[in-house]
């Protein structure tokens, strides 16, 4: 469940979100008096997951050379905060998910999120589904952190709704959460309002069962309504629920002026300069709101790479009259080109200025991390450092991470050799390779399962290290072997895809398998997207037709067995008393996967769950 740039100003517009209920409109408002024209500039980064350190070989393409850089992490990112600073009407947006994927949440529960978020002292921190993976007491220890700084961040969620007595509401309903905040510029007051993701939080995430979830846009378009009557008419909102939610939003909603989204990892913007072109849209996105005006979206792609700074125009009616924007890879200046042999070296003095030279207007450019995140980065990676750095294998070739095949974004961009992973029917390689390490680990598992929002990171190739692997698998996850039947295994893999297809949930819960292969038809119904299943069960060296009436062992992770991600049917094996908790740690066994193996590559082409894909447009993915 549950980023910095140049100070330029910028126009693009987002997203306008119209009434649902007909009473909203029955008692229309008075009509407001005139207002000051403003420019509202809004700074802002989601879905750092943890990642607080930079990435050290980002490659990039220039001049058609591949060139490698780190880029990206938290320090980098507070001193593009920092340099906006001096820009009037300024907004800082955190759109959730600060936490769960590193080592760094493993070892320090978000306290080392939390000081290096009040570096930055963001006016709002939207909630992400991810903030509810330790439950409710988990997030309100990682909100207790983010209050011992000085910056007095709101926290929002308004369609969440703790009760009263529980970690997030010991004593009232806004202890912890509030539904929006309001920040005055001038003589013009701007609504913030928070929106929570909820089918997702509820099914793939921890919270308790007396917190309430409500409906995303009714409670986005009440919240404005009420504060539309107060005679606030410049309204933002921050979602985290997806960029395609964010658009489909808008165009329900009225009287919405911006979208700062997350969850989605959305990249936007024109990155081809550089040699990265699996953007899914311009940035902002503008769209247009329910009465016709036009809305701004953003989102900043993910982990700490990407620092998104808006610039939005009103008229002296409150409505939109522009946006615009820009947004930053921030990078090192440690740029490694191939030599005659193909590694990765140093460039010279002369190849570094042609580099800088070359990034001159694009979205790329070196920033020097500020100081004081780089210092209180420091004081948490010194613990880290002797378990991050033990070898426990080698990648010979990189395996790539995708959800599902046919995405638009690519979510392994910058990892070279991935470049197209997104467009293969194969998927993720790195799914599948997880999911043969806990069918190792099992001494009795036909089949094992692995949900490809589960995998957070690709692996690139070359060393793979203890540290590697819990980025890879960050979560507490243990293993489950479960007895399912052939017709079941079949009602599994609809479940899985049905819940981003048909019930508006997360596309993380897209299935991977060792031992189990298939031909998948993404235009299909429910119950008809799966066809050729075949297992090849562990008594048996062929591939078989899977038997419906045949009962297999299935390992996969508790959170799947328990019904995460919309696993239903293994919910119900579950619950009726046909499974078992190996209490194995699925990062541990990924661990002892590749020390046992030594190395580690992609699996030949038979052994890939997907054996062919037609993609929602009707076309065949190579």
């Amino acid at each position: 469940m549950r980023q910095p740039s140049r100070p330029s100003s910028l126009s693009a517009c987002l997203l306008a979100i119209g009434c649902v209920l007909a009473a909203c409109q029955s008692v229309p408002p008075p009509a407001p008096a005139p207002a000051t024209a403003l420019e509202l500039h809004i700074a802002h980064i989601n879905d750092h997951h943890s990642n607080l350190e930079p990435q050290p070989d980002f490659e990039l393409r220039l001049d058609g050379v591949p060139t490698r850089v780190e880029t990206g992490g938290f320090p980098r990112l507070a001193a593009l905060f920092k340099a906006s600073s001096g820009l009037p009407s300024l907004l800082k947006i955190h759109a959730g998910d600060a936490m769960t994927g590193t080592l760094y949440h493993t070892l320090y529960k978000g306290e080392a999120d939390a000081a290096l978020m009040n570096t930055v002292c963001f006016d709002v921190f939207e909630l992400g589904n991810h903030e509810f993976d330790e439950g409710d007491a988990g997030l309100r220890r990682f909100l207790d952190y983010l209050r011992q700084g000085p910056c007095r961040t709101t926290v929002l969620a308004a369609n969440v709704e703790p009760a009263i007595g529980s970690p997030l509401a010991p004593v009232s309903a806004n202890d912890y959460l509030q539904p929006y905040l309001l920040r005055q510029f001038g003589d013009v007051r701007v609504g913030i309002i928070g929106i929570e993701v909820r089918g997702k939080t509820m099914n793939s995430s921890r919270p308790l069962p007396t917190t309430r979830f409500h409906d995303e846009v009714e409670t986005a378009q009440r919240t404005i309504d009420a504060l539309r009557e107060r005679g606030i008419r410049h309204i933002v909102l921050v979602t985290h629920q997806g960029y395609e939610a964010d658009k489909a939003m808008a165009a329900r909603l009225s009287d919405v002026d911006v979208i700062i989204g997350g969850d989605s990892h959305t990249l936007l913007g024109d990155f081809s300069a550089i040699g990265i072109a699996s953007a899914a849209g311009p940035y902002p996105t503008v769209v247009s709101n329910r009465d016709g005006d036009p809305v701004c979206i953003g989102q900043a792609w993910e982990y700490a790479k990407i620092f998104g700074l808006m610039a939005v125009r009103f008229d002296q009616r409150g409505t939109v009259a522009s946006c615009g924007g820009s947004l930053t890879l921030p990078l090192g200046d440690d740029f490694r080109q191939p030599d005659g042999s193909g590694s990765f070296v140093a460039v010279n003095a002369a190849t570094r200025q042609r580099i800088l030279a070359a990034l001159q207007g694009s979205s790329a450019r070196p920033v020097v991390p500020d100081p004081l995140a780089q210092a209180e980065l420091a004081r948490y990676a010194s613990r880290l450092d002797d378990m991050k750095r033990q070898r426990i294998g080698t990648a010979s070739e990189p395996l790539c991470l995708v959800r599902v095949p046919g995405e638009a974004t690519n979510r392994s961009a910058g990892v070279s050799g991935c470049e197209n992973a997104n467009r293969l029917a194969r998927g993720s390689d790195v799914a599948q390779a997880v999911a043969e390490a806990y069918r190792q680990a099992s001494r009795l598992a036909d089949v094992a399962l692995q949900n490809g929002g589960g995998i957070r990171t690709p692996l690139p190739h070359g060393e793979v290290t203890y540290g590697t692997a819990y980025t890879v698998l960050p979560y507490t996850n243990v293993l489950y072997e479960l007895q399912v039947t052939g017709r079941q295994l079949t009602d599994v893999l609809e479940d899985a895809v049905g819940n981003y297809l048909d019930d508006g949930g997360s596309d993380g819960s897209h299935p991977y398998a060792a031992g189990l292969r298939w031909h998948l038809d993404l235009r299909q119904a429910r119950g008809s997207r799966f066809s050729r299943i075949e297992v090849r069960a562990r008594d048996r060296d062929a591939w078989q037709a899977i038997d419906p009436e045949r009962t297999y062992t299935v390992v996969t992770s508790d959170y799947l067995a328990t019904g995460g991600d919309g696993y239903a049917t293994l919910a119900r094996i579950n619950q009726a008393g046909r499974s078992v908790n190996t209490y194995l740690s699925y990062t541990q066994t990924f661990v002892d996967y590749l020390q046992a193996r030594g190395t580690v590559a992609r699996p030949p082409a038979g052994d890939y769950s997907h054996q062919q894909v037609i993609g929602r447009d009707g076309t065949p993915l190579p």
